[in-house]
Order: C-alpha cells, then sequence, then structure tokens
C-alpha cells in the first residue's frame, strides 16, 4: 500500500504500520497531545536522561517554534549538554561498540578528556571548558550587581548574548536550548546541582569566588510554577508529556498535589494528560515506571485524564510523536 504523503511521510508511515500494542499507543498518545493542543491547553514537557547529546532538538526545537511545547522541565545536564553539542559537535566521539569497552580502555578515554555517555563522548576541553569560560563571566556580573537568577536564566543570557555564534557547530535550528532562549521559555530543572554546571559553580562556591545564593535554587523553582501553574490554569488544562523518568519528571509533577493538599487551594485541577515514554519497570517499586494510575492516588491526575504509557526507548519514540505533532 502506497502511504499518504499528504499527511506528512513519517506521519503516513505511523498510520500504516503503528497499529497495535506500543506503537498503537504511539498514535493514541500524539492524537491525544493534538487534541490538548485544540482545546486551548498548554503542554509541559520532561526531559530526563541525556536527550540532548541524543540530539532531540532536532524535532524539540521545531516543537518551540511552533508553540507546541509551553513549558519544559529537564535535568541540568539536558539544559547544558544542548549548549555543549552546539559548540563543540565536531570535536564528539562515536564509540558503537561501548559494550565491549576494558576498564583500561574507558580509562584511555578519561585521559583523552572524552567523557562517556553510552556510545557517545563529550569533550571536555572543547565543550565543558568553552562553556565554563564565558558562563563565569556571566555568573560573577550578576553577583557584582546584586543580581540572582534559575540556572536557565544565566543559560538564556549566555546564548541571547551571541558570544558562543563563533563556535557554533551545528545548524543553531537544531538547538532546542537557542530556541528556547530565543522564546524566552520557561523551564524548570530541578536538582540542577548534579550537572556538570552546577559542579563548576560549586567549585567557585568552595574557592570564595562566588556565593551560593546568587544561583536561585530548586525551592524556588518549586515556587515558581506553583505560581505559573495556578495562573495557566484559569481557563484551560495543562497536559504532561513525560520523556524517560527522574527529576524532570517527578519534581514538577507533584505541584499540583502541592497546592492541592498542603496549600489546601481544593480548586486546583490536575494535570489534563499524561503520557510517559520509559522503559522502566513498575514491579521494581520504581516510581518513574509505575502505571499512570498510580499517579491518581497521589492527587496528580484524575479518574478522566487522558493516560499513555509507551514501554520503549524514548530516543526512539519522541522524535516519532513529535514528527506526528509536526505533520512531518
Amino acid at each position: 500500500m502506497i502511504c499518504d504523503m499528504s499527511k506528512g511521510e513519517i506521519k503516513a508511515f505511523m498510520l500504516e504500520h503503528y497499529r497495535h500494542f506500543n506503537s498503537a499507543t504511539v498514535i493514541d498518545a500524539a492524537k491525544a497531545y493534538e487534541e490538548q493542543l485544540k482545546q486551548g491547553n498548554k503542554m509541559m514537557i520532561t526531559l530526563a536522561g541525556a536527550m540532548s547529546t541524543a540530539e532531540l532538538g532536532r524535532s524539540l526545537a521545531e516543537m518551540i517554534r511552533q508553540d507546541k511545547v509551553q513549558i519544559i522541565s529537564c535535568t541540568g545536564a539536558n539544559l547544558e549538554e544542548d549548549l555543549m553539542n552546539l559548540v563543540a559537535h565536531s570535536k564528539y566521539q562515536r564509540v558503537p561498540g561501548y559494550r565491549d569497552l576494558t576498564p583500561e580502555q574507558e580509562w584511555a578515554l578519561l585521559e583523552k578528556g572524552l567523557n562517556r555517555v553510552t556510545d557517545t563522548c563529550i569533550p571536555e576541553e572543547e565543550a565543558f571548558r568553552r562553556l565554563q569560560k564565558h558562563i563565569h563571566e556571566i555568573w560573577k556580573n550578576a553577583e557584582s550587581k546584586g543580581e540572582r537568577y534559575f540556572p536557565h536564566e544565566y543559560m538564556y543570557k549566555l546564548l541571547l548574548s551571541g558570544v558562543l555564534e563563533q563556535y557554533y557547530e551545528i545548524d543553531p535550528k537544531n538547538s532546542w536550548m537557542l530556541a528556547a532562549a530565543e522564546k524566552n521559555l520557561p523551564i524548570v530543572v530541578p536538582g540542577w546541582e548534579d550537572s556538570t554546571m552546577g559542579n563548576i559553580f560549586a567549585s567557585y562556591c568552595i574557592k570564595g569566588e562566588l556565593k551560593a545564593q546568587t544561583m536561585k535554587s530548586g525551592i524556588e523553582y518549586m515556587v515558581w510554577l506553583a505560581d505559573w501553574y495556578t495562573e495557566n490554569t484559569q481557563n484551560n488544562g495543562i497536559g504532561f508529556f513525560q520523556i524517560g523518568g527522574g527529576i524532570a519528571g517527578d519534581f514538577p509533577i507533584c505541584v499540583v498535589p502541592m497546592l492541592y493538599q498542603d496549600l489546601e487551594r481544593t480548586d486546583t485541577p490536575f494535570w489534563s494528560y499524561f503520557c510517559q515514554i520509559s522503559d522502566s519497570t513498575t514491579s521494581f517499586g520504581s516510581y518513574s515506571g509505575a502505571v499512570p494510575n498510580e499517579k491518581i492516588t497521589w492527587g496528580k491526575l484524575g479518574i478522566d485524564t487522558p493516560k499513555f504509557i509507551v514501554e520503549s526507548d524514548a530516543t526512539i519514540v519522541a522524535p516519532l510523536i513529535f514528527a506526528w505533532l509536526l505533520n512531518w
């Protein structure tokens, strides 16, 4: 059967072949996401793992430009690794046979300044240190003025200053962080201290060169998110599209029960949509692998909330769902 190309090549392929099991759920979740936007609802996307190093920006950046995502929650690693790919892509090294590496071979990569993420090595000097030099100046400048910002706001300042343009090694349209900075998209970065840039910032605090207070904290992110959620659910809902598990999803989804239970704002609406792409196993007691209905018991989702879980690899599934939404 010939695919209907008028729907977009990828979308047509999915309609023809994705009919059962996980693949059918991919289409169901994509259609429901589409319906959320048609209803005027907003969507939060959460990024766990190393989705930026997986170059999700090739589709996510266009999602941002086309207003198909209104807020992002991500790990500190995803926040910084999109910029690293932007400025040091040619120095990255792929290791297809990474499963066969010996400890000695891993050590050799370290000595070359190549930090491995599965099959991809990030070049320390060209990526981490190149960003460090410029972000440190922005941190110092803010502190000298008595100003405080969130981690992502400092990254936005770095991108919008234009100082990194001299290093660009990919088409900037494929950087989701650059697309987000240009739209001033709201971002929440829980546990930012766990990232490389968070470690670098902490090192400056230990040396007495910066004050910890110059960086706004995770608690302040939660307070900000509570206000944002309340303001943006006055007339419509907010959906939750979770890529992977971990803190990127666990942190922001809790804003609803906090508002409802801890602040006793019982008119707070539940998340209006939920989809998670995950390969985590429920039987291990894993929250990341919990089926969506478990979230009802925690006051995060309602009985009628559209709920989907795709048990698969997020690096495969997320670009497919984005392609559907972008009519590719």
